[in-house]
């Protein structure tokens, strides 16, 4: 297998590795939730407060966040984005060093 087609098929591996793992959290998120609402219900430990429905709000953030995670910022953000950052600022750094060695020459009246 040539190295392209590896690479391309270890960030395949990885992101049905990510969704695998978030719906997996969102079976364990839904499941968890009616746990904490039957708990709630039948243990009636405190009756006068809904405790459940904290829980459901904080788990609920952190699926939202573990979603936004997969499915937004690993979906743009991959090896691709990252070539592409390191490419811009070796660039970058390349223009700074010409510049510096430009002025330098004309400091010093060397000619190239």
């Amino acid at each position: 297998m040539e190295i392209n087609q590896h690479e391309l098929y270890e960030y395949a591996r990885q992101r049905l590795k990510q969704k695998k793992r978030l719906y997996f959290h969102f079976v364990l998120f839904f499941v968890g939730s009616i746990f904490m609402i039957v708990a709630n219900k039948l243990l009636n430990i405190k009756p006068e407060t809904d405790w459940y429905q904290w829980g459901i709000t904080i788990w609920g953030f952190l699926f939202i966040l573990h979603f936004i995670r997969v499915f937004i910022t690993d979906s743009f953000m991959n090896k691709k984005w990252e070539r592409a950052q390191i490419d811009k600022l070796v660039m970058k750094q390349e223009r700074k060093l010409e510049q510096i060695e430009k002025e330098f020459n004309q400091k010093n009246n060397i000619s190239q």
